[in-house]
């Protein structure tokens, strides 16, 4: 099988920031499958949307946990069979505690989602773009793995090995013209935020742009990442934080 030149996979793509994704990436020009978790009326009324304003794109939603090991393996395996051409990993999950108290279970279900559901799909995908000689991949990372903070152990580890891999995979499959990069967001928009409301003001006190990203600003470098104008930009790991990990973070 070869890749599909139009086509394009954006797990976590039911809200938030993937939704952001798919909706950039559609305005580019592409034909967009989504992973969801659950919420499949949420995901039904996402697609009638995308189709109404892109009418001569295609647009799919698929149900994938990516915490349950087996319902990966059988998405890879049918994405295998036909491979898009474009694949950007942004489902993700956080685990926020103090290493000293950290639940392992917690802990590996983060990098389950966070990493290693992405390097299976990421082999599945990757051997079909290969063959085509094109394909782009995205991982979605996190300032967390640029930067130590305090109770971030866990889910910054996972995006620190995601970044990892994304280097190495970059490298293997470069001269095959696929190109793999990770966004490294900082403080986003999003419902992911909520958690920290009362906290916000101190948050962005510390941003050198003053506020949190919204999601379109990450989606848009994750859409131009699908282009051809970005064929040379790969083994790239891309802060969009607003200024976030090139301040110091000492006050005077």
């Amino acid at each position: 099988m070869t890749a599909d030149a139009k086509r394009v996979l954006v797990t976590g793509g039911g809200k938030g920031l993937g939704a952001a994704i798919v909706s950039a990436v559609a305005a580019q020009g592409f034909d967009v499958d989504f992973t969801y978790r659950s919420s499949a009326d949420e995901a039904a009324e996402r697609v009638k949307a995308l189709q109404a304003a892109h009418p001569e794109r295609a647009f799919t939603s698929i149900q994938v946990d990516l915490s349950d090991q087996a319902a990966v393996e059988t998405f890879a395996d049918s994405l295998a069979e036909n491979p898009p051409y474009g694949f950007v990993h942004n489902a993700g999950q956080s685990y926020d505690a103090l290493t000293a108290m950290m639940a392992q279970d917690k802990a590996e279900a983060a990098m389950q989602i966070n990493f290693w559901s992405f390097t299976r799909l990421a082999k599945a995908v990757s051997r079909g773009m290969m063959r085509a000689r094109a394909g782009r991949i995205v991982g979605i990372g996190s300032v967390a793995a640029l930067r130590g903070s305090a109770g971030n152990a866990a889910y910054a580890a996972s995006k620190g090995a995601l970044i990892s891999y994304c280097r190495v995979l970059a490298v293997e499959t470069a001269k095959r013209g696929v190109t793999v990069n990770v966004l490294a967001p900082g403080f986003v928009d999003t419902a992911m935020m909520a958690p920290y409301a009362d906290y916000r003001e101190r948050m962005e006190e510390q941003i050198p742009v003053g506020r949190f990203a919204q999601a379109e600003e990450v989606a848009a470098l994750a859409a131009f990442l699908m282009g051809e104008q970005a064929a040379y930009i790969t083994g790239a790991v891309l802060p969009v934080d607003g200024g976030l990990t090139a301040h110091l973070g000492i006050h005077r």
